[in-house]
């Protein structure tokens, strides 16, 4: 098996033991994606939506790195502290993909790295 490892500096650095994403075949596998800025690895400032678009921005950087964009996301998992947020992803989502849509999840999760309320990761397929 193949594996090839993506990086790219337009998105977060891993602050863990893992890769960005890694391409096997055809298919890249994105890591979640906090909404933290690339250049000062801090979390963005704003509300829930900014932190959302933030997130889209940083899996887009990746995708991209790998050969692909957003239209390539084939499943994306959403992972929020409240999911009273849901309707704001399904807001700016709309602004970041068009049909049709990704296969998705949405996770409730107690609590996320460095305090974000929003994180994702997907599956693309180029």
């Amino acid at each position: 098996m193949d594996r090839e490892i993506i990086r790219t500096d337009q998105a977060p650095q891993a602050i863990g033991t893992y890769s960005q994403a890694v391409k096997v075949g055809a298919t890249v596998y994105l890591s979640g994606q906090i909404p933290l800025v690339p250049e000062t690895m801090e979390m963005v400032e704003g509300d829930i939506e900014a932190q959302i678009r933030r997130v889209f921005d940083n899996l887009l950087a990746v995708a991209r790195a790998a050969g692909g964009d957003l239209s390539n996301v084939v499943k994306l998992n959403v992972f929020l502290t409240d999911l009273a947020h849901f309707p704001v992803v399904n807001s700016v989502m709309a602004d970041y993909f068009s049909q049709p849509y990704p296969a998705r999840a949405a996770i409730g999760v107690a609590a996320l790295p460095k305090g974000a309320q929003v994180e994702m990761d997907a599956v693309m397929a180029l």
